[in-house]
């Protein structure tokens, strides 16, 4: 199989993932056709927290993150073998505990927060916790395998990315728009997302991207990810002008991706839209970054209000518990974040 980035004049993804017998690239280890069309290797398929949205975890990826939390199945060929029939069944099912029904501009990670912390203290000790949003009803609440929270009505490809290989994703995407009222996001590094393949995806109905941007400096994003940025660069005003919902997420990871490059990214979004959803994620040890420190809550809190200063409108901070182990840590986060924010 020639590489279809290859084929539209982009470079070759770093994607090649450990399966028996070797090593194969990803497009060729967990993507096949079969006579129930193209199969995808699909490692889980739940409701995640804190997306608060179906999410179907694939295996086999683009990119090789030295950081990635999820190399077990991402960069390894794990899984069950799905066709978009079963995607679709899934989503049908999940489609009928839906509890929270939100508007197409709310298909994105970063809203769900606006709703519920997912700290299950209402069903758990009824009472609501003071960072409570006081939006939904305890009856809206409801358990899945990472906890508490509400179920709203967005499906989510995540895990691994071969959006380089688009084909499955609008076969999963034109039979959830035939047969349910869900929203299609996909999580994805944007390695794959040519203007070619964002024109596919958007005919098929795909409604959101959540783009994860891992650096602005090329060298730290090839470092990081084994593939340069310059494409993903440009990939936000490409995205929105087809008028897809966007959110950006970006790592904060001391001693490499700090305020100044979280700062650059936040300047080019300015630029295209200050209402463009970005979320800075504490980093964490795993994978080939082992020896990396997370950040501290002094830094994260910088980072938040120089971000903010570029003049983005929604601005948040993720993975909490990462920085803020402390009551005065979450104090000083409530004081210079507000509560709301994190």
């Amino acid at each position: 199989m020639r590489c279809n980035l290859i084929k539209q004049g982009y470079p070759q993804g770093s994607c090649f993932v450990e399966e028996e017998g070797g090593k194969s690239l990803a497009c060729e280890a967990t993507l096949k056709e079969s006579d129930r069309g193209l199969l995808r290797l699909i490692s889980a398929t739940h409701l995640s927290r804190p997306e608060n949205y179906l999410s179907i975890y694939q295996s086999g990826c683009n990119f090789s993150c030295r950081k990635c939390h999820s190399w077990t199945f991402t960069k390894r060929a794990k899984g069950e073998w799905w066709s978009p029939v079963d995607v679709l069944k899934a989503c049908k099912e999940y489609e009928r505990g839906v509890t929270i029904r939100e508007p197409r501009e709310r298909a994105t990670a970063f809203h769900a927060h606006e709703s519920c912390r997912c700290c299950g203290a209402c069903v758990m000790h009824g009472k609501r916790s003071s960072l409570c949003p006081r939006m939904i009803q305890k009856k809206d609440i409801v358990l899945s395998p990472q906890g508490w929270g509400p179920a709203r009505n967005i499906v989510a490809f995540t895990g691994g990315d071969l959006t380089c290989c688009p084909e499955y994703y609008t076969d999963c995407a034109r039979l959830i728009k035939a047969e349910t009222d869900l929203w299609i996001l996909i999580e994805t590094n944007g390695y794959g997302l040519t203007p070619q393949n964002l024109d596919i995806l958007k005919e098929a109905g795909v409604d959101s991207f959540w783009l994860d941007m891992k650096a602005y400096d090329g060298t730290d994003h090839k470092w990081l990810t084994g593939c340069f940025n310059r494409n993903i660069l440009k990939l936000p005003e490409e995205i929105v002008k087809r008028d897809f919902v966007l959110e950006v997420l970006s790592l904060y990871i001391p001693n490499l991706v700090e305020t100044p490059q979280l700062k650059k990214i936040a300047r080019l979004l300015f630029d295209i839209n200050p209402e463009i959803p970005f979320t800075i994620l504490a980093f964490f040890p795993e994978h080939q970054m082992k020896r990396y420190k997370s950040p501290k809550v002094s830094e994260m809190i910088s980072a938040y209000n120089e971000v903010k200063a570029i003049g983005l409108v929604n601005v948040r901070l993720g993975n909490t518990g990462i920085f803020a182990t402390s009551e005065e840590d979450h104090h000083l986060l409530k004081e210079k974040v507000g509560a709301g924010n994190y």
